[in-house]
């Protein structure tokens, strides 16, 4: 029952959806990090509610660093960060307590934790945990900028709706970071938004695909065989709640390809090795090639929805049905973004600490 996530550079979570507060602790990393608070508030906004399209639940995210920073760097020391609940209705639950969400963990957790779970707003297994993991983040985010190494994510498609795919690598990711509902084509966004609304309405939820772009890691990072990047990023991504697909560079379509088209070929550009084509997603025996990385996760909807579904009474072993009720997000694609850059920039950090020393992330 552990929930930590690294080795060199480690991310602990605690807390629960309606319990007194949510956080993170960050460990191993680099004393003289810079620590911004103005950014880790504006990435923690990136993650909150956002009108029509998102719950009615909103919280200020007033984040507390107890630990680890002074004087606005990383002394190396944990850094916790505690991000306090103030917007809560937990009676919400109780009148279902006995009734499993379908979609949700409520059953699992139920089997895992005997019965002594939090169960109101899923408890830990709610994606209000994920404010800490943003607030941890964007100090690794901060990090690996300063190393020239950028993360940006694009809500690649949502609601039967596609995005245009990344381009120019390093204008896109600056485009994406700078906007709350991130996508590269305005037409895209609207159309988005427009079936979002019509899922809301209909008591009805949708889900997507993020697509994620990293640039400027250095070749040589990844720790065959079990240790690969692709498998360290996979491990980070999983976690984060209802993502439950990850693929890089082509991915999937891979398996369609003759062996000539899905290769990479090397050239030599500027004086640097570069591959033509990035089939491959920037990584070659799980180790970074120096192209970008680029990855896409699949989002599925929303479970909470208010149509009636079939489900079980867990108490008294019976058939039931259940509408959800309460606040709930029509779709979480467009949080979602801000949290994957985190547990990707948190990963990143991790494997940089393992290849080049924990000191290699800070400037000094």
């Amino acid at each position: 029952m552990k929930n930590t996530f690294g080795s060199s550079v480690a991310l602990s979570v605690f807390g629960e959806s309606h319990g007194a507060a949510v956080g993170a602790v960050l460990d191993g990393m680099a004393a003289g990090v810079k620590v911004d608070e103005h950014f880790i508030r504006s990435q923690l906004t990136l993650r909150r509610p956002a009108g029509k399209i998102s719950t009615s639940r909103v919280e200020e995210d007033k984040f507390v660093i107890e630990s680890g920073v002074y004087n606005g760097r990383t002394t190396g020391t944990p850094i916790c960060i505690v991000i306090p609940n103030e917007n809560t209705r937990s009676g919400d639950y109780s009148a279902t307590r006995a009734l499993a969400r379908p979609g949700h963990a409520d059953y699992t957790a139920y089997c895992k934790y005997h019965g002594f779970e939090d169960y109101r707003g899923g408890g830990h297994f709610s994606g209000r945990v994920t404010a800490g993991v943003v607030a941890a983040g964007a100090i690794a985010i901060a990090a690996l900028r300063e190393k020239g190494i950028y993360i940006g994510t694009h809500i690649s498609r949502c609601g039967g709706v596609s995005d245009r795919p990344f381009g120019d690598m390093a204008a896109d990711i600056a485009v994406v970071n700078a906007k709350a509902f991130a996508v590269l084509d305005s037409a895209s966004e609207q159309n988005m938004l427009a079936a979002i609304e019509a899922a809301a309405r209909d008591g009805d939820s949708v889900g997507g695909v993020l697509e994620t772009a990293v640039t400027g890691l250095p070749e040589g990072v990844g720790e065959p065989f079990f240790d690969t990047l692709e498998s360290v990023l996979a491990h980070a991504l999983f976690a984060v709640p209802a993502v439950k697909g990850v693929e890089f560079g082509s991915g999937f379509a891979l398996a369609d390809m003759r062996g000539s088209a899905a290769n990479d070929p090397f050239a030599i550009k500027g004086g640097r090795v570069t591959t033509v084509t990035n089939n491959n997603g920037g990584i070659n025996g799980g180790i970074t090639n120096g192209m970008p990385v680029i990855f896409r996760c699949a989002v599925k909807p929303t479970p909470s929805v208010s149509l009636v579904q079939q489900t079980v009474n867990i108490m008294d072993g019976t058939d039931a049905e259940l509408a959800v009720r309460g606040r709930h997000d029509p779709c979480i694609v467009h949080r979602a973004r801000v949290v994957v850059d985190s547990v990707v920039a948190v990963a990143l950090c991790d494997m940089l600490a393992m290849r080049f020393g924990t000191d290699w992330l800070v400037n000094i």
